[in-house]
C-alpha cells in the first residue's frame, strides 16, 4: 500500500488558476494577438463558427512550469525533465498555430525528439510489454529507446487528431490523467500521482473556457504537449512500478490511440496521404449522425460541444478497465482488443446511419 498521500493543493492551484488566467487574457486580447493566433473557420476540420485564439498551449505549459515551481522537491524532480523533454514538440507545435507552415512530419519528429530527449534526462524508457520475443528486443538500449520515442512521439500525434470540438481533447486527457494517477497512486507511487493531478489542474483551467462555448483552443502547441506528457506518465508509470502491467497506460489511452490506427487504416486504403486531413473521425461522424439529429435546433457552438459528452463516455470505458486490470497483461490486451472492436462496431453503425 502506498504511504500516506498528501494532496499537492498549492500546485494544483497554482498551475490551474494561472491556467484560467492566462486563457481568459488571451481571449480578452485576441484583437491585439489575433493576426497570429486566431484559427480561421476555413478548412476541412474546422467546426466552430467564429475565428478564434488557437494558442490555449501557450498559457497550458507555461501554467505547468508554474505549478512546478512550487511543487514538493520529490514532485519538482519529476516534473523538470518532463517539461524540458517536451520543449521540441511544445515548440514545433506552437510555431504551426502561428505560421500555420509546419508539416505533420517536421511535428512528429520534434515528438520522437522528445522522447528521445526524455530518455536522455531520466534514463526512463519501456523494456518490457509482457509479449514473448519483443521483451527480448526490448533489454537493447538503442530499441527500447526508439520503441518507446515512437510510442509518446505517436500519442502526442493521436491526441491532436482527436482535438476537433469544444472540450473533447481536454476532457480525454483529463480522464487519461485521472486514470494514471489512480494507478500510480494504489501502485504506491504517489509522487507520479500527484504529477498526474497537478497537470490535471492545469489542464481544467483552460477548460472552463474551451467547454462548451469554444472561447480558447489548446491548439497543436497544447495537444502536441499535453499529449507527450501523457505518454511520458505512461511510460514512468511501468518504468517506476514493476507491479504495473506496461499495457495499462495503452489501455488508459485507448481512444487517440485506436483514433489514430482506424484514421490511418482508412486513408491507406483510399490512397490517400495518411497525414492528410478528413472529416471521417469518429468525433465528426459523431456530430453528423448524433448531434444534428438529437439537437436539430440548438445554436451551433452547444451543437459542436454535444459531441464531447459522446466521446468521453467512449474514453471513460476503456480508462477504468485500465485502473481495475493495472497489474493483468492479458487482461488488458483482451481489454483493448475490446475497445478496438467497440470502436468499430460504432464507426460502421454511424457510417450507415444507424445512430
Amino acid at each position: 500500500m502506498s504511504p500516506i498521500f498528501e494532496f499537492p493543493h498549492l500546485s494544483l492551484a497554482v498551475g490551474g488558476a494561472t491556467s484560467f488566467v492566462l486563457c481568459m487574457l488571451i481571449v480578452f486580447t485576441k484583437q491585439w494577438h489575433g493576426r497570429l493566433s486566431l484559427d480561421s473557420t476555413e478548412g476541412i476540420q474546422k467546426f466552430h463558427s467564429s475565428p478564434t485564439p488557437r494558442i490555449g498551449g501557450l498559457a497550458i505549459f507555461i501554467s505547468a512550469c508554474t505549478g512546478m515551481l512550487v511543487a514538493p522537491d520529490p514532485v519538482y524532480s519529476v516534473l523538470e525533465p518532463m517539461l524540458i523533454s517536451a520543449l521540441p514538440v511544445f515548440v514545433l507545435g506552437i510555431a504551426e498555430d502561428i505560421t500555420k507552415k509546419i508539416g505533420i512530419t517536421e511535428r512528429l519528429l520534434a515528438g520522437l525528439a522528445s522522447g528521445v530527449l526524455g530518455w536522455w534526462l531520466t534514463g526512463a524508457s519501456l523494456n518490457r510489454v509482457d509479449v514473448w520475443g519483443l521483451d527480448i528486443l526490448l533489454t537493447v538500449a538503442p530499441f527500447s529507446v526508439a520503441f518507446t520515442a515512437f510510442a509518446v512521439a505517436g500519442i502526442a500525434n493521436a491526441v491532436n487528431m482527436i482535438d476537433g470540438f469544444n472540450g473533447l481533447a481536454a476532457g480525454v486527457v483529463l480522464i487519461m490523467l485521472s486514470a494514471l494517477g489512480v494507478i500510480a497512486y494504489v501502485a504506491g507511487d504517489p509522487i507520479l500521482a500527484k504529477v498526474c493531478i497537478i497537470f490535471a489542474g492545469v489542464v481544467a483551467g483552460f477548460f472552463l473556457l474551451n467547454f462548451p462555448y469554444g472561447k480558447i483552443f489548446m491548439g497543436d502547441g497544447g495537444a502536441y504537449f499535453l499529449g507527450f506528457c501523457v505518454a511520458w506518465l505512461a511510460v514512468l508509470l511501468a518504468a517506476r512500478n514493476s507491479n504495473v502491467s506496461p499495457w495499462a497506460g495503452l489501455v488508459a489511452c485507448s481512444y487517440p490511440v485506436i483514433e489514430v490506427l482506424f484514421s490511418v487504416i482508412r486513408r491507406h486504403s483510399r490512397s490517400m496521404n495518411v497525414g492528410h486531413p478528413d472529416r471521417l473521425h469518429l468525433h465528426t461522424l459523431v456530430k453528423y449522425r448524433v448531434a444534428r439529429k438529437r439537437f436539430p435546433n440548438a445554436h451551433a457552438t452547444l451543437k459542436n460541444a454535444s459531441v464531447s459528452p459522446v466521446i468521453w463516455g467512449y474514453a471513460m470505458v476503456p480508462a477504468l478497465a485500465a485502473i481495475v486490470l493495472a497489474r493483468s497483461t492479458p487482461s488488458l490486451i483482451a481489454a483493448f482488443i475490446i475497445a478496438v472492436l467497440a470502436y468499430r462496431w460504432q464507426y460502421r453503425r454511424l457510417v450507415n446511419f444507424g445512430s
